[in-house]
């Protein structure tokens, strides 16, 4: 596992200096594949320094404490040292899962939809609130939201809502919201206090690339029928 963390902090690192080559800028398509590539490793490369950065820690920390003759000071930096080594064992989880191979989609834009379930007006007031959920999600991780189609009700709830959302990483911050979501809740429109369990599905798209087809002309048949009597 560290090894392929060497050689993808090592790549990464070259690509930042190539990025930064007057040859490179200077030939656009390559600058773009290079900028591309860097984009994919950056997050692992980051994680790894953090990783290195704490394993030193951690050791000048043991290191000092071996060397301290004061009891107290001692103490501190024995417990320094184990904090590092605790949170050493969370970055290599967190290595792993980056380490895992890519969904190909990950990058792709999304079409995001969101139905009302079961339970009436309140499921439509459910589904309103994760509109505006995602909407605020969105905003806030800078990914655009474009309405496609949106069916709304008196009261400000939502049966239906179809959004195009594009970005940097658009599918993959939003691929795992799909499913059922319910919520259980003495609703607004509930008269008598009683709690109501609604429900609302997301759905969760890549949206599809575009394909070029070409057809034959060998390849088309045309049927030409005449009505009778």
């Amino acid at each position: 596992m560290f090894k392929k963390l060497d050689e993808i902090l090592k790549r990464e690192e070259f690509l930042s200096e190539q990025l930064l080559s007057a040859d490179v800028i200077a030939d656009m398509s390559v600058w773009q594949k290079y900028s591309k590539e860097q984009a994919e490793l950056r997050e692992t490369a980051e994680k790894y320094r953090e990783y290195l950065e704490c394993e030193r820690q951690m050791q000048d920390a043991f290191l000092l404490a071996e060397e301290e003759s004061d009891g107290e000071m001692k103490k501190l930096l024995t417990d320094e040292g184990y904090a590092c080594k605790e949170r050493l064992a969370a970055i290599v989880g967190e290595l792993k899962v980056l380490l895992l191979p890519k969904d190909k989609n990950d990058e792709k834009n999304c079409i995001l939809e969101i139905r009302a379930g079961t339970g009436g007006e309140e499921a439509a007031l459910f589904a309103g609130e994760l509109c505006r959920m995602y909407l605020n999600f969105c905003a806030a991780k800078r990914l655009r939201v474009e309405e496609i189609e949106i069916s709304a009700t008196e009261l400000g709830g939502v049966k239906e809502a179809i959004y195009s959302v594009s970005g940097a990483g658009a599918y993959k911050l939003l691929k795992y919201e799909s499913g059922v979501h319910r919520v259980q809740r003495v609703p607004a429109t509930e008269t008598q206090g009683r709690i109501h369990t609604s429900a609302a599905t997301v759905a969760v798209l890549p949206e599809a690339e575009e394909v070029e087809v070409e057809i034959s002309d060998k390849d088309i048949r045309i049927d030409i029928f005449h009505s009778g009597g």
